[in-house]
C-alpha cells in the first residue's frame, strides 16, 4: 500500500506519540458491535495471544481464531496465504520472514531474508516463496534455503510484483519502468516504459494488467504488448489500494486538501465493460486497505488502519451495522491479505502482531492444498550440560552402556604415532627438462596429472595392461633419458596459444602437404581421425557434398560443408565446430556415450577405442538415415541406372551388407530372417595353442558368424537351444571392420599371430631371426605382397599380420570364401578371360577384391592419456585436385599433424602403444562405378527473405532490407561483413613459474550476429543480412560491451531479433562466397573462423592488414574510423551495421588514398603518420564533444529511415 498520505512521524511506531489513535469504535455506532475478543488490559504476552474457549466462532461471521506474534516489536510489513498449503506467510520491516502452519498459527520457519531493507511483497509458488525487497528479489525454499538471489539496479526501488505465468514476473516500483523476469533462466527479459512513475500496486485478469500508481491513477495494459489501454484517474492525492473483480474495479485512496492529503471515505467504482465510473461508495471508516471477496455476492472488505473493517456491496449502500472491530496490539494495522478459500482473513499491525479472523472454527486456506513437509523430531534425548572446564567433573554423569568388549580409547600407543604421507615420486618428464636456477628448479608441465590434483593411493597398484588406457611407466631411473616408446609423430599434438592466439603458431611444422588437418581443441574432437577417413573415400565425400536438407541439425549436411572446407584448403588446418555443435544436439549420440566431458577428454578417461568404433557404427546408421530422408541425387545413379533399391539410401549401397540369419532348432525347425550390416566386428577364435590364423580366416568367422543360443522356437512352443548362422546374400562396396582389441587377451592374439607371421617371412629366406641387414640378393628373394622390396631389416617385419588386398567370393551355396591377395594374383586364374575388365569379371564370377584404405588405431601414451590417429592411402583424385599430380601415397593424419609414411607402416601394430580399431576395405576400381561430379546444391534463393523464429519479432524492429531477385550479388561484388559473438565456455590458463600466462584452452565461442551490407549500388550501405544466431547451448558470457548482444537476443521466445538458425545463415554465407563476392570487414580472419567458414584469400578484403605496417601493432576499427573518417563508433556497445558499414568506407577511402594500389610508396608516408598520430594519442580515441560527429550524420542518410 501507499503511505504518502499519512504523518511522516507516524513511521517510528512509538505509542506515545499515538496516543489519539487508540483503537476505539465511532461514538455514534452501537458499542454491542465490539466482538468478544478484549486482550488481557494488564499486559499481552508476545509468545502468542490465545483465543479465549468461550469465544465462539459462528458460522458465515467472520471473527478472530487466533493471534501470534511475529518478531516483537517490529512491524508487519506484508502477509500472504501460501497458495499450495495451509500456510500464512508474514514479513517484517526488518527484512524477517516467518510462516504459520494451519488455523492454529503454528510456527512453521523463520529466516532473514534481507539484513537492512523491508519486506514488501510475498509471493508463493510451486517450489518456494519469492521475496521483494527494495532492490533485491529473492526466492527461497519453505524451510529457509535460497534458491536464487537476484539483485537489482541500486537505483530501483521495488514496491510490487505480479505473477503472470508459472515462470514470468512483472516487478514494479518508484521509477518509470518495469521490469520482465524470467524465473527459469533468472534473467531480465524486458523492460517496459511506463509513462505515469510508481507503480506500488499490480493485478491481473484475462483482458488486463492494472497498475496502480502513487499519483492517485489506475491504468491498464494490454497482456501481450503492455500498452495502456484506458486509465482511471481515481484521487487526486494518491492511492492506497485497490481490486478488481468480474466487471468491477474498486479503489480507495488519498484527496488532496488545503492542509495536506486526507484519506477519502469515497470508494471509487469503475465499470470495466464501459470503462467509466459508476456512483461511488460511500463508508463509514477510514479505508487503507479493500479486497472483494466473493462468495454468495461481489462483496467489498474495507479495513482502515485503526482497525475497523466494513463489508459491503460495490454497487449498493454502506450499513454502519456491518463494522466490527479489530483489536491489534500496535497502534495501526500495517498490513491484510484474503486467503484464496475467503474463509481467512490476515492482520497484522505495528507491533509485529498478526490476527487471523475465519468465518468458521475449522478453516481450510486453499480449496485444494497439499501437504506440507515438516522437519523429523530429534529423538536423542536431552542430557544435562557438562562444564568441562571443571577439572573434577565426573564423567560418570555421561551414560554409557555396559559392555565388555575394548572401547576406541583402549587403541595401542604404538598404533597411534603419528605418520606423514609419503610424498609420490617426481614424474621422470620434470626431472629430465627441469632447469635449476640456485636451489629452485623450474620445469614445463608435462600434463600427466589432473592440475592441481595430487592421486594418493594406500599401496602401490599393478600396472596391468586394462582396456589400453594405459601404459607401464618407463624402466629408466630419475637421472637417466626416459624411454619414449611413443613415435614422436604419434603423440598427441596440441596447439601453443599466445598473446595473438593462432596467428603465430606454425601449423606448417606439422603439415608440410597441401591437405588440410583439424584442430583437436574443440569438445568431442577425437573423432577427427574419421572424419579425415570419410572426406578421402571419393564416393562418400561427393554424395555428402551433394546433400542439402531442410533440418537444422543434420549431420551430413554439416558433413558436407567441413569436406567443403577440406576442399578449399591449401594446407591451413581447419576445424569441425559447426559439426560437432550438431553432432551434440543428437539424444542417440549422448545415449551411446560418445559425448564426452572436457575433463573426461582431457584426462583420457574410458577406452578411445571403444569409443570411436561405437562413433563409426553411429556416424554411418546416421548419414544412412539422413540420406534416406532425400530422393537420391542423379550424380549417384550408375551407368546402369538406379544401384539403389527402393527405401534404400546410398550410404546403404556404399556400406550396407544384405544377410540371412538362420535360426536351426533341435527339433530340426528353421527359421530364415533377412537383414543388413553396415559394418562388422571382429570375432576372435578361442585358441591358446598359438595356431596360425589368417587375417583372412578370422575375417571370415566374423562374417559368417556361427553361435549357440537360447532362442523362441514356435514349433516347440518354448525356448530352446538353437544354432545361429549367418549367410551373405550381397556384399558392400566398403567393408568396414571394428577390431574390438577391449583385453589383453585380444592384445596377446594380435601379437601372437603378428610373430608366427614373422617367423614365416624369415624362413623363406631360410635364414634366422637376426637382426642384420639383407644383401641385395636378400631381397630380391623377399618379398611384400604386392611385389615391391620389403624392408632393409629384419626389425621392419616385425607387428605385421594385416593383408594389404583380401579376396571375397561368393559360392553357389551361400557360402564366402575370403582369403589374402596378392597383386601377383590375377583374376585370370579364376577363369576369367583377359579381356575382362575387372568389374565384368566381378559380376560374372561373383569375386571382389578388396583393398585395405584406411586403419584407425589407438595410441597408447601414460603422459597424455592417449590419442586416436588414421593412417590413410590418398587416392589420385586427391593428389591431382591438391598437388596435380596423380599417384596414390600413404599419410599419417595425426589431428593437424599430416605426414607421408610407408604403407607398411599402417599395418605395423606394437600392442605395447599402438592397438588397431577400425578397418576399411574398398572394392577394387570403386570410383569408376560411380559418377562423382558434384553439384553445389545451395541456390540464390537462401538470400531472399525468411521468416524469423522469435515470437516478439516485429516488422517495425526490422534492421535491414532483403536482397531483390534483380540485386544478386555478382563475383567480384563488394559485401561488407561484421559478425558479433558469445562466450560458451571460458579460456582456461595457468600461470607459469617465470609468471608469464600460459592458455591451455582458448575460450569456445559461438557467432550470435551476422551482418552483410551491400557494397556498390543505390543501396550502398544497406544491410541485406542482420540475422541473430539462435543457439541451445549454455552461453557463459554475451560480451555486452563488446558484441551488443543481450540476455535474451537469441531466446525465440523473448527475442525480437530477426533470429534464424545458424544454418539458414550459413547457407547465405556460402552462396556469397561459391559466388565469388570480395568480403569487406576488419578481423575477418577470426570472424571466418569461429563462423566455421573458409574464404579463399582474394575474396577477402581485411581493413586489418590493409592500414598495418609489417612488424607493428594492429589498429583498431574504431581509431581508423576516427583518423580517416572522422567517425565516433562503438561508443557503449559495438554494433555490428556500424562496423561493416565503416569498414567499407575505409576500403573506400584506402583506394582513394593509394590510387587504387599503384602508389604504394605514398600510402606508407600515409601510413607513417597513422602511426605517429596512434603513439602520441596512445591509440586513445578522444571523446566526442557532442553525440554525433557532423560526419557521421551525413553518411547513409537514407538508411535511418529504417
Amino acid at each position: 500500500m501507499n503511505f504518502e498520505g499519512l504523518d511522516p512521524g507516524l513511521a517510528e511506531f512509538s505509542p506515545a506519540m499515538h496516543s489519539t489513535l487508540d483503537p476505539v469504535l465511532d461514538a455514534h455506532l452501537n458499542p454491542s458491535l465490539l466482538q468478544n475478543v478484549e486482550l488481557d488490559p494488564e499486559g499481552v504476552a508476545l509468545e502468542a495471544l490465545p483465543v479465549q474457549e468461550s469465544v465462539h466462532i459462528m458460522e458465515g461471521v467472520y471473527s478472530e481464531l487466533h493471534s501470534v506474534v511475529a518478531e516483537v516489536g517490529v512491524p508487519v510489513s506484508v502477509s500472504h496465504f501460501d497458495l499450495h498449503e495451509e500456510m500464512l506467510w508474514v514479513g517484517s520491516h526488518g527484512g524477517h520472514a516467518t510462516s504459520f502452519f494451519g488455523p492454529a498459527l503454528e510456527r512453521y520457519s523463520s529466516f532473514q531474508v534481507n539484513g537492512s531493507d523491508d519486506i514488501r511483497q510475498i509471493q508463493s509458488l510451486e517450489n518456494g516463496i519469492l521475496f521483494l525487497t527494495k532492490n533485491n528479489l529473492k526466492y527461497m525454499a519453505r524451510g529457509g534455503l535460497i534458491i536464487f538471489d537476484y539483485l537489482l539496479d541500486e537505483s530501483e526501488d521495488m514496491h510490487s510484483l505480479l505473477l503472470t505465468d508459472s515462470s514470468t514476473l512483472l516487478v514494479g516500483g518508484l521509477q518509470s519502468h518495469i521490469l520482465e523476469i524470467d524465473l527459469n533462466t533468472v534473467q531480465e527479459t524486458q523492460k517496459y516504459a511506463v509513462e505515469t512513475p510508481g507503480v506500488t500496486i499490480m493485478r491481473q485478469t484475462n483482458r488486463y494488467f492494472f497498475c496502480g500508481h502513487t499519483s492517485g491513477k489506475i491504468s491498464l495494459r494490454d497482456l501481450r504488448s503492455f500498452k495502456v489501454e484506458h486509465e482511471f484517474d481515481a484521487f487526486s492525492g494518491s492511492l492506497s489500494d485497490f481490486d478488481v473483480h468480474g466487471n468491477l474495479l474498486a479503489a480507495c485512496g488519498f484527496s488532496s486538501r488545503l492542509t495536506g492529503l486526507a484519506c477519502d471515505r469515497f470508494l471509487k467504482v469503475y465499470d470495466l465493460r464501459m470503462m467509466r465510473a459508476i456512483t461511488p461508495l460511500q463508508v463509514h471508516v477510514d479505508p487503507a486497505f479493500l479486497r472483494f471477496i466473493p462468495t454468495y455476492t461481489s462483496r467489498l472488505a474495507i479495513i482502515s488502519q485503526s482497525g475497523q473493517c466494513q463489508f459491503c456491496e460495490p454497487t449498493g449502500l454502506a450499513n454502519p451495522a456491518d463494522i466490527f472491530h479489530v483489536n491489534p496490539v500496535g497502534p495501526l494495522l500495517m498490513t491484510f491479505d484474503v486467503s484464496a478459500s475467503k474463509q481467512a482473513l490476515a492482520f497484522g499491525d505495528s507491533e509485529g502482531c498478526v490476527h487471523l479472523w475465519t468465518d468458521s472454527p475449522e478453516p481450510s486456506f486453499n480449496p485444494y492444498s497439499r501437504e506440507t513437509e515438516f522437519a523429523l523430531p530429534c529423538l536423542v534425548d536431552s542430557l544435562p550440560p557438562l562444564d568441562w572446564s571443571q577439572d573434577l567433573l565426573p564423567l560418570s554423569l555421561i551414560p554409557v552402556p555396559l559392555t565388555t568388549d575394548a572401547l576406541l580409547s583402549d587403541w595401542p600407543a604404538a598404533n597411534s604415532a603419528p605418520a606423514p604421507r609419503r610424498a609420490p615420486p617426481v614424474d621422470a618428464e620434470i626431472l629430465r627438462t627441469m632447469k635449476k636456477v640456485g636451489f629452485i628448479g623450474y620445469a614445463p608441465n608435462p600434463r600427466t596429472r589432473l592440475r592441481n590434483q595430487i592421486p594418493y593411493r594406500l599401496k602401490e597398484s599393478d600396472h596391468e595392461f586394462d582396456n589400453f588406457s594405459q601404459v607401464t611407466e618407463s624402466p629408466t631411473g630419475r637421472e637417466e633419458e626416459p624411454l619414449h616408446t611413443v613415435s614422436k609423430k604419434y603423440r598427441k599434438v596440441t596447439i601453443k596459444y599466445s598473446k595473438l592466439g593462432l596467428e603465430d603458431f606454425d601449423f606448417k611444422h606439422y603439415n608440410k602437404t597441401l591437405f588440410a588437418g583439424l584442430e583437436p581443441h574443440i569438445p568431442n574432437a577425437y573423432c577427427n581421425c574419421m572424419i579425415q577417413v570419410l572426406y578421402f573415400l571419393e564416393p562418400v565425400r561427393c554424395l555428402i557434398q551433394n546433400h542439402l536438407c531442410q533440418k537444422e541439425f543434420c549431420l551430413a549436411c554439416e558433413l558436407g560443408f567441413l569436406f567443403h572446407m577440406l576442399d578449399l584448403s591449401r594446407g591451413d588446418p581447419c576445424q569441425g565446430s559447426n559439426f560437432l555443435r550438431a553432432f551434440r544436439t543428437i539424444p542417440e549420440a549422448s545415449a551411446l556415450g560418445l559425448i564426452l566431458a572436457d575433463s573426461d577428454e582431457a584426462s583420457g578417461k574410458g577406452s578411445l577405442a571403444r569409443l570411436i568404433q561405437r562413433w563409426n557404427r553411429f556416424i554411418l546408421t546416421q548419414l544412412h538415415q539422413d540420406m534416406q530422408e532425400l530422393e537420391l541425387p542423379q550424380a549417384y545413379r550408375a551407368a546402369g541406372g538406379s544401384f539403389c533399391s527402393s527405401g534404400d539410401s546410398v550410404i546403404g549401397q556404399l556400406f550396407s551388407c544384405e544377410m540371412e540369419n538362420c535360426s536351426l532348432c533341435r527339433c530340426g525347425s528353421e527359421t530364415v530372417r533377412a537383414s543388413s550390416t553396415l559394418l562388422f566386428t571382429l570375432s576372435y577364435p578361442e585358441d591358446k595353442t598359438g595356431k596360425n590364423y589368417d587375417f583372412a580366416q578370422v575375417l571370415k568367422r566374423s562374417i559368417c558368424l556361427e553361435q549357440n543360443t537360447q532362442a523362441w522356437c514356435d514349433s516347440c512352443e518354448k525356448y530352446q537351444p538353437t544354432i545361429q548362422t549367418r549367410h551373405i546374400r550381397h556384399l558392400p562396396d566398403i567393408l568396414v571392420i571394428n577390431c574390438e582389441v577391449n583385453s589383453s587377451k585380444d592384445a596377446d592374439f594380435w601379437r601372437l599371430q603378428a610373430e608366427v607371421a614373422f617367423k614365416l617371412a624369415v624362413k623363406k629366406l631360410g635364414g634366422e631371426m637376426k637382426s642384420k641387414e639383407f644383401t641385395l640378393a636378400d631381397r630380391k628373394e623377399l618379398r611384400s605382397p604386392e611385389g615391391f622390396l620389403c624392408r632393409s631389416s629384419i626389425e621392419e617385419l616385425k607387428n605385421v599380420w594385416l593383408p594389404f588386398s583380401i579376396r571375397m567370393k561368393m559360392t553357389k551355396n551361400k557360402g564366402l570364401d575370403v582369403c589374402n591377395w596378392a597383386d601377383e594374383h590375377e583374376l585370370s586364374s579364376l577363369g576369367a578371360p583377359s579381356q575382362w575388365g575387372p568389374a565384368r569379371a566381378e559380376e560374372e564370377h561373383g569375386v571382389y577384391v578388396y583393398d585395405l584404405m584406411a586403419t584407425v588405431v589407438h595410441i597408447l601414451d601414460s603422459r597424455t592419456g592417449g590419442s586416436l590417429v588414421a593412417h590413410i592411402k590418398v587416392g589420385e583424385t586427391y593428389h591431382q585436385r591438391k598437388e596435380g599430380v596423380t599417384h596414390q601415397q600413404w599419410y599419417l593424419f595425426n589431428d593437424f599433424l599430416i605426414e607421408p609414411i610407408d604403407k607398411y607402416e599402417a599395418v605395423q601394430f606394437d600392442m605395447n602403444w599402438k592397438v588397431p580399431a577400425i578397418l576399411y576395405y574398398v572394392k577394387r576400381n570403386l570410383n569408376s562405378r560411380y559418377n562423382l561430379n558434384i553439384k553445389n546444391p545451395i541456390e540464390a534463393s537462401v538470400l531472399l527473405a525468411e521468416a524469423s523464429l522469435a515470437r516478439k519479432q516485429r516488422k517495425t524492429h526490422t534492421t535491414f532490407i532483403p536482397l531483390m531477385l534483380n540485386e544478386m550479388p555478382q563475383a567480384g561484388d563488394l559485401v561488407g561483413l561484421d559478425a558479433e559473438f558469445v562466450t560458451l565456455n571460458e579460456e582456461e590458463a595457468e600461470l607459469r613459474s617465470d609468471g608469464t600466462k600460459s592458455t591451455i584452452k582458448p575460450s569456445q565461442m559461438s557467432v550470435a550476429r551476422i551482418t552483410c551490407v551491400r557494397g556498390q549500388g543505390p543501396n550502398e550501405g544497406i544491410p541485406f543480412i542482420d540475422d541473430y544466431i539462435s543457439t541451445q547451448e549454455q552461453v557463459v558470457d554475451y560480451l555486452t560491451q563488446y558484441s551488443g548482444i543481450k540476455p535474451g537476443d537469441l531466446d525465440a521466445k523473448i527475442s525480437s531479433k530477426h533470429l534464424t538458425t545458424l544454418k539458414s545463415t550459413y547457407l547465405k554465407l556460402r552462396f556469397l562466397i561459391d559466388i565469388g563476392v570480395k568480403f569487406v570487414g576488419h578481423g575477418l580472419q577470426k570472424d571466418f573462423r569461429v563462423i566455421n567458414l573458409m574464404v579463399p584469400k582474394d575474396q577477402v578484403l581485411d581493413t586489418v592488414y590493409l592500414f598495418h605496417m609489417p612488424r607493428k601493432r594492429m589498429i583498431s576499427l574504431r581509431f581508423l574510423a576516427w583518423y580517416f573518417l572522422d567517425l565516433k563508433i562503438q561508443g557503449e556497445t559495438h554494433d555490428s551495421i556500424e562496423d561493416a558499414r565503416t569498414a567499407l568506407q575505409l576500403y573506400r577511402k584506402y583506394l582513394e588514398l593509394s590510387k587504387n594500389g599503384t602508389e604504394p610508396e605514398s600510402f606508407h608516408k600515409v601510413l607513417k603518420g597513422l602511426y605517429e598520430k596512434g603513439r602520441k594519442m596512445d591509440w586513445k580515441v578522444p571523446e566526442p564533444e557532442s553525440q554525433t560527429s557532423p560526419k557521421n550524420a551525413a553518411v547513409f542518410s537514407s538508411v535511418l529511415a529504417l
